[in-house]
């Protein structure tokens, strides 16, 4: 699963690599990003790519209640096409969710890893997104991380990785004109490139805590980098 990660870029360093039309006036920097925190998201409207804050954990068009979206901050890419929660997203509303890095915990010993792609500061995790209407009718616009099988550096930390986009495949994955079930899960793989990981203070465990050294190595000669 993903379930935190880190970004901290500046607005205009987000902005270039996502390459929108539109900008938010401030995104501040966040070295711990949790579930119903909102964050910066890309999705392809008529005139291009557009960025917009939404709320991490999708709410389903139909759900009751918005809590609901605490339990949906992943979609498993076995399953996106088909479970009533994220089928319609999938169908329709495809994003990027753009990051620094994220965190997830070996499972031997719960010791937390900063992970990410080694030739580039900021990439995008593959997402989906919907609107829901609370019972006045005030809209709230949610996202879920895809996740998938690891590749062979993940699997010395986990079972399980986002998908993080090439990104020569992200205006594929985005892209309103590509409709096929079969091209779209074709990109929700393992990643392909470089990636490079190390072990980081056991403050991330906690919300509360929020600030630079969090994406530091507890021991800076322990980062870890294969192919």
């Amino acid at each position: 699963m993903c379930g935190r990660f880190a970004i901290y870029s500046s607005v205009e360093a987000i902005v270039d690599y996502a390459k929108t039309i539109n900008r938010i006036e401030k995104i501040q920097a966040n070295y711990n990003v949790a579930p119903g925190q909102n964050i910066p998201v890309v999705l392809f409207e008529d005139q291009g790519r557009i960025i917009k804050l939404m709320r991490w954990g999708l709410v389903p068009f139909w759900a009751k209640e918005a809590k609901m979206g605490y339990r949906l901050i992943n979609a498993r890419a076995e399953t996106v096409a088909d479970k009533p929660s994220f089928r319609r997203a999938f169908k329709r509303n495809r994003c990027l969710i753009i990051a620094n890095g994220f965190y997830e915990w070996r499972k031997s010993d719960k010791q937390p890893y900063y992970i990410y792609p080694r030739d580039t500061k900021l990439f995008a995790f593959a997402g989906i997104w919907e609107e829901w209407n609370d019972p006045e009718g005030q809209p709230l616009h949610t996202c879920s991380i895809i996740t998938t099988e690891p590749n062979e550096f993940m699997k010395k930390i986990h079972e399980r990785m986002p998908v993080i986009l090439p990104q020569q495949d992200e205006d594929f994955w985005i892209s309103s004109e590509i409709r096929s079930p079969e091209i779209l899960l074709s990109l929700l793989k393992p990643f392909p490139g470089a990636m490079e990981a190390y072990p980081v203070s056991k403050e991330v465990n906690s919300t509360r805590n929020n600030h630079q050294k969090l994406v530091e190595p507890v021991n800076p000669d322990n980062a870890v980098e294969i192919y």
